[in-house]
């Protein structure tokens, strides 16, 4: 589906300034299709076509059933299919008819607004909604509908949208949440019930018509809009309940005449936030002594290789020294951050230190590492990162046992991800594998922990070749979805 700023590209000829006066107008008009009770349509008139319009905008009310079910961005409309639209462009006033609309073509009644922008009509926005002429309207109809009347003017005369842009929260308030509407001297002339409701959460009791919000008690965002002419939100709290409260200011010809006032009970969303606050400390803390206990054990085990003599038994424990170390740097990146990711490309330095550390005893070697991983889950992180150290390790103690002197010995890491695919290269200028090398009957336990981790583990590919040293490529699957379950190797 096509956005408004590549309609107006694509479709029409539009200032950016303009175009940017029509952003902030969709991105607020919710609240004129809920007070109307009605659809919503914005149209511009086509690139080179001035009798012809196209559609940039379409809302529904939530306070009403919509007349449209299709979706209407991007078609195009006559002059003589809306005549309304060729009227209110012309002379840039509110146009009203009764005209057939939708697949049904069912009678509806259509009011065509033009949409001003500093002295300019730009585009024409259209109120349309059934007839009936059964019913009477109630008390809040009438109240919602004439506040939308004073918002269309502001629209015909460029005064609204407002001419900043204020970011709105998720949570912040609809016209179904509750409703007031203030003089101008900021009183309240009128409530919804959900509004009244609002404000018993916040333990205001007493008629709050003919009162202002500051004299209930309540210090609200209302002076400051009302000083300001702008919007301004705040939310209020009363013990354990929160209420967010925004406020519109209302003009007429540069005149204040009131404000609309939305409010809305956020108290069990900020319940859920709290809850959801506790479960990330809970699980940062968890990864924060999980990582503890991986470095006791692995320092353990590094003193337990220290007291033994030089071969097998103290490489053995060195190895798996380093192996628990390699998962301990990932649980330290979880409990720095709440985010149920890591960034791979945080835990490669400590790999490559580690790496580097273990050439100390050997020719020395150089490790570098190039490209981005991006982030994945911890259950994938943790055994790529025991995969790669030991890819790390077997290069710095094979890859140069037999090296020219003067010669420079170097690994080198490649990452890259393809979407869902992460591909890894590991790269030596060693002496390369021994003739007739196979991955499958190798009795190295850190090639077969590698193997068992990839391709078990991760259901990804494994690879390792000679070309002017090792290379070993790794592709594996970072989605949860592509990914197997825990398998033992």
């Amino acid at each position: 589906m096509a956005t408004l700023a590549e309609l107006l590209r694509d479709r029409a000829e539009v200032p950016p300034a303009a175009e940017e006066h029509l952003q902030r107008l969709v991105a607020s008009w919710g609240v004129l299709s809920d007070l109307s009770f009605s659809d919503l349509l914005l149209f511009v008139p086509l690139a080179g076509h001035k009798e012809r319009f196209v559609t940039v905008g379409q809302v529904r009310p939530t306070t009403n059933q919509t007349l449209y079910v299709e979706d209407l961005l991007g078609q195009e409309v006559s002059d003589a299919q809306r005549p309304v639209l060729g009227r209110a462009w012309s002379l840039g006033n509110v146009v009203e008819a009764e005209l057939p609309v939708g697949a049904t073509r069912e009678p509806a009644r259509v009011v065509c607004i033009p949409v001003r922008h500093e002295g300019c009509v730009v585009a024409a926005m259209t109120r349309e909604s059934r007839i009936n002429v059964a019913r009477r309207p109630g008390e809040l109809e009438r109240a919602y509908v004439g506040v939308f009347d004073r918002l269309a003017r502001m629209v015909a005369a460029g005064t609204f949208p407002f001419p900043v842009d204020e970011p709105l929260e998720s949570e912040a308030p609809r016209v179904g949440d509750g409703v007031m509407i203030l003089d101008s001297a900021g009183r309240v002339e009128y409530a919804s019930p959900n509004a009244v409701n609002a404000m018993h959460r916040l333990g205001i009791y007493r008629g709050i018509l003919g009162a202002s919000l500051e004299e209930l008690g309540l210090h609200s965002p209302v002076p400051r809009a009302l000083e300001e002419r702008l919007p301004a939100s705040l939310e209020l709290e009363f013990g354990e309940v929160a209420v967010f409260v925004r406020c519109i200011p209302l003009l007429d010809q540069g005149k204040l005449t009131g404000a609309l006032v939305l409010v809305r009970d956020v108290t069990d969303i900020r319940r859920r936030d709290r809850l959801l606050l506790g479960k990330e400390v809970a699980i940062r803390e968890v990864h924060h002594r999980v990582k503890n206990n991986l470095q006791t054990i692995s320092s353990l085990l590094r003193l337990q290789a220290r007291r033994l003599p030089s071969g097998e038994a103290r490489h053995a424990l060195d190895e798996a020294e380093r192996r628990v170390r390699s998962i301990a740097v990932v649980h330290e990146i979880l409990s720095r951050d709440t985010a149920d990711e890591v960034d791979f490309n945080e835990i490669l330095p400590s790999l490559v230190r580690m790496a580097e550390d273990l050439s100390s005893t050997s020719p020395q070697v150089r490790v570098t590492w190039s490209g981005e991983a991006g982030e994945m889950g911890a259950q994938v992180a943790t055994p790529l990162a025991v995969a790669l150290n030991e890819l790390l390790q077997n290069a710095v103690e094979h890859a140069f046992v037999s090296q020219v002197p003067g010669t420079a010995a170097r690994v080198h890491v490649l990452l890259e991800r393809e979407g869902d695919l992460l591909k890894v290269e590991v790269r030596d200028n060693g002496v390369g594998l021994p003739p007739g090398f196979s991955l499958e009957a190798s009795s190295s336990l850190g090639l077969q922990i590698v193997r068992g981790l990839v391709v078990n583990q991760l259901g990804g590919q494994i690879e390792m070749s000679s070309d002017e040293g090792t290379v070993a490529k790794l592709t594996v699957p970072v989605s949860r979805s592509d990914r197997r379950e825990l398998a033992a190797f």
